[in-house]
């Protein structure tokens, strides 16, 4: 049977994190934690699912069922070494993601055919419970041990014809439902939740610009959205111009928060410069205060969009991009990686997680060598340590280049490379069995080679992962994983 949980990572968790380039282990850690115990929560809870699938932007409070408190232990549990805000936006984002998920996988969009595909694999999804959760759940009136709620239970066994208890009964229900209609006309969105979770005296000042975020992939679709302003009527308008410029059903994630301010500095353009960025291809712009900043893979497109922007913007200062810091990403992808590796448990090696905390580090090979940097070493060690503990896996590393120099020079470089990092592996006890180098040159880029960001990022190692078990090949990036056949 099809595991509804790895099928659920693969493909929610790569939307979720495209485009995020901090804590991405601390982020991805979060989701694993979190998708268990939202699968819990919908089939113990059906009226749920309806219940969010009717929101704009269903948020973690709306799982916690409007307890504050017990949202804030969660996010402490799962944070890690990331700011909770951020992983509690992560998880925010995840929810509209992963019900798409389910409806595709059920399919259809009937809370009882969901809540029947979650209890076909809950046995799966009962193991992936982080141990602490089952105190969680049960704060929520859910028994993990079968999945139900358990409070409604014991109201139906007060039945003693007792007047005392009886009059008892009907206290506790009137004020489980006055607690209910409170709940509802107190936590309408994620955003209004926030305020009333920031409990301070009558001083709710909005010291923060409005934010708009958004970013398309490399066919100009739309790829990541978000907005920061305390209007929410201005928020669903913006909302709506997003999906009917990109054609995309969910447009943008929104928090309509006390903190922001009420309105962007020439507002009445964004929809005019949203139709200029449709259709370019991995481009960027933040919308914040009196600046807007463009970043594109070319830089032709860049200074396009500039020059068409400040004549909608007058009161704005638009700005292009800034080069990469070749250095300080490196190093970071590298930390990354450190971590990754380290969480994993010796005992319990999954082939898809040693893949994945190796796609998370930059190999910056020296222009035209082969040679392994020596910060990159250590990651290489600590792999090898681990994956001679998942014989049944085969590992294919590919090599790329840019465009820069002779095609064919190109693609005995990449081979070249892709080999060195297999023979250090085996030289470290890796089967060599196990592990197949290829070299694909300048095929397959990910970014434009006509400028220097593009072109750092594709020179590159990527991992595929060949399970000899179920003779699945997976292609494993640092936003995700993908069958490819």
């Amino acid at each position: 049977m099809t595991d509804l949980l790895e099928l659920l990572k693969q493909q929610v968790s790569a939307i979720v994190l495209d485009g995020e380039s901090e804590h991405l282990f601390e982020k991805n850690n979060a989701l694993n934690q979190f998708y268990p115990i939202l699968l819990s929560v919908f089939k113990a809870k059906p009226g749920l699912i309806a219940s969010l699938a009717d929101q704009l932007n269903p948020c973690l409070i709306d799982i916690f069922q409007s307890n504050i408190g017990l949202k804030e232990k969660f996010l402490d549990t799962v944070s890690g070494a990331a700011p909770a805000p951020e992983i509690e936006h992560t998880l925010n984002k995840s929810i509209m993601p992963v019900m798409g998920f389910l409806q595709s996988e059920a399919g259809s969009s009937d809370p009882d055919a969901i809540v029947h595909l979650i209890e076909t694999h809950f046995d799966g999804i009962k193991r992936a419970l982080p141990q602490w959760a089952a105190g969680m759940l049960a704060t929520l009136g859910i028994n993990t041990a079968i999945g139900e709620t358990v409070h409604q239970a014991e109201v139906r066994h007060v039945t003693e014809p007792v007047e005392e208890k009886k009059s008892g009964s009907w206290i506790a229900l009137i004020a489980l439902v006055i607690l209910a209609l409170l709940a509802g006309f107190w936590f309408k969105s994620c955003s209004e939740r926030k305020q009333a979770e920031t409990v301070t005296p009558v001083q709710s000042s909005s010291n923060q610009p409005a934010k708009f975020q958004l970013s398309t992939n490399a066919q100009g679709e739309l790829s990541t959205c978000q907005i920061y302003v305390n209007n929410a009527s201005y928020m669903n308008i913006l909302q709506n111009e997003v999906k009917q410029i990109f054609t995309h059903p969910t447009g943008c994630g929104a928090e309509t928060d006390a903190a922001y301010h009420t309105q962007f500095i020439d507002q009445e353009s964004i929809p005019s410069v949203l139709k200029l960025f449709k259709g370019v291809p991995n481009a960027s712009l933040t919308w914040m205060g009196d600046q807007l900043s463009i970043q594109t893979a070319n830089n032709a497109d860049a200074n396009r969009l500039i020059s068409q922007v400040q004549g909608l913007v007058p009161n704005m200062k638009v700005v292009g991009q800034q080069p990469v810091d070749i250095n300080s990403t490196v190093d970071n992808s590298i930390s990354n990686a450190q971590k990754a590796l380290a969480s994993i448990n010796p005992d319990k090696i999954h082939a898809l997680d040693v893949a994945t905390a190796l796609n998370m580090q930059i190999i910056n090979f020296a222009s035209g060598s082969s040679e392994i940097p020596k910060a990159n070493q250590s990651i290489l060690d600590q792999a090898a340590a681990l994956m001679q503990r998942a014989s049944q896996v085969q590992l294919t590393i590919k090599g790329f280049t840019d465009s820069v120099g002779n095609a064919e020079a190109n693609k005995a470089l990449s081979l070249k490379r892709a080999e060195a990092i297999k023979n250090y592996l085996v030289a470290k006890g890796v089967d060599p069995a196990q592990l197949k180098a290829e070299g694909y040159g300048q095929e397959q880029p990910k970014a434009d080679n006509s400028t220097p960001e593009g072109q750092f990022q594709n020179r590159r190692i990527e991992f595929e992962v060949l399970n000899t078990e179920t003779g699945k090949v997976r292609e494993v990036t640092n936003q995700g994983v993908t069958e490819v056949k």
